[in-house]
């Protein structure tokens, strides 16, 4: 049974300077008449000139970019809009089209073509046929925090809008020219990885600190770059990262991504206090939220309860609405929210594209216009 929203109060308004962002893009290869994954990322970023964070990915199918930071939403957008265009134009160089989608819908070798890099290779080593499924696409956002202690109190303000940010970003409901079932199929395909999925609520930086050594000490992950959670305290920047998103399909989306997460962070950052969701109830969501998007139910973190998926996201608007208001992102975020509540996400519209006549190559040229 589905049941209605009820209203939390507002926190406090955040005080002080908007914290600082920087949002990461993985990008698929494919084929510009075919529509089918094409390992071609060394000879595309080969031609890249430096200006831009242009990076390898684990497989040859895919490419990475990455902004600077950056202290508002508009800085971010100009930079993605860059960062893909680029990106475009090398791949075209060579015959092939960037795509937004978490996972490919059409082609791909299993196991796939490995970038030339002793640590991945060191990683399938270990891993073995894990990395067959690991053709997938995310977006990542960093936001900036003062020390590691804020970090883990914001990856417990996140942790319980892990669900909803991954319902409104799922974008990848196809696999291998099969329809999933899924709104997120690349979440699912991530989830048998051992140190993947929501982080365990942390007291302390050193509790937080004995849950990584854990992963390390078990060979669960070789390095802190393996702590795969899908919020972590990043390893190489004083910042905490969001890992939980497919790649959002336009850039407006993954603007909208980045702004609700900056807003979750300056709300902790602010002192409101997080609710701490049982890891079962937890998992639950998240299954729940790779299924239905945000087409379907989700699950009330405070109730355990079946209601609206939509509910749940304009729940978390109205719960971070101060701290978008003094960031200047009010308006973008409203808006951003409306055009998904009405066109759908990323997945949903990859859907209609494959309705209308059942070929997954609309759906590759969807991704292409989109990207």
């Amino acid at each position: 049974m589905v049941t209605e929203v009820t209203a939390l109060p507002l926190p406090t308004p955040v005080p002080g300077p908007p914290l600082t962002v920087g949002v990461e893009e993985e990008f698929l290869l494919v084929d510009a008449v075919t529509g089918e994954l094409v390992p071609l990322a060394p000879a595309v970023l080969g031609g890249a000139d430096g200006v831009l964070d242009l990076q390898a990915e684990l497989t040859r199918y895919q490419v990475e970019s990455a902004t600077p930071v950056c202290r508002g939403m508009v800085e971010v957008r100009e930079q993605l809009v860059a960062a893909r265009r680029e990106l475009g134009r090398l791949a075209g160089a060579h015959g092939a089209r960037i795509v937004a989608s978490g996972t490919p819908v059409l082609g791909g070798e299993r196991p796939p073509p490995l970038s030339d890099d002793a640590r991945y290779r060191a990683i399938s080593a270990r891993f073995r046929s894990l990395v067959d499924g690991l053709t997938t696409c995310g977006c990542h956002v960093h936001v900036g925090v003062p020390d590691r202690e804020t970090g883990v109190v914001v990856s417990n303000h996140l942790r319980r809008w892990l669900p909803v940010l991954l319902a409104l970003s799922a974008n990848s409901p196809f696999s291998r020219g099969r329809d999933t079932g899924y709104a997120s199929w690349r979440y699912v395909a991530w989830s048998p990885w051992p140190s993947a999925g929501a982080p365990p609520w942390f007291s302390s930086v050193e509790d937080y600190d004995s849950g990584t050594r854990v992963l390390r000490a078990t060979g669960a992950a070789l390095d802190p770059g393996m702590v795969y959670w899908d919020v972590r305290l990043s390893a190489r920047y004083p910042t905490v990262e969001l890992r939980v998103c497919d790649v959002a399909a336009t850039v407006d989306e993954a603007v909208l991504i980045a702004a609700l997460v900056r807003a979750v962070a300056a709300t902790a950052v602010a002192g409101e206090p997080a609710l701490r969701v049982p890891d079962l109830a937890l998992r639950a969501a998240m299954w729940r939220a790779a299924r239905d998007g945000l087409a379907g139910a989700g699950v009330q973190p405070r109730t355990g309860e079946l209601v609206a998926a939509a509910d749940l996201l304009r729940e978390l608007v109205a719960w971070v609405r101060p701290a978008l208001r003094a960031a200047g992102d009010e308006a973008l975020v409203l808006d951003g929210v409306g055009r998904l509540l009405v066109d759908g996400t990323g997945a949903a519209r990859q859907l209609r594209a494959f309705g209308r006549r059942g070929s997954a190559a609309d759906v590759v040229s969807l991704l292409v216009e989109q990207t």
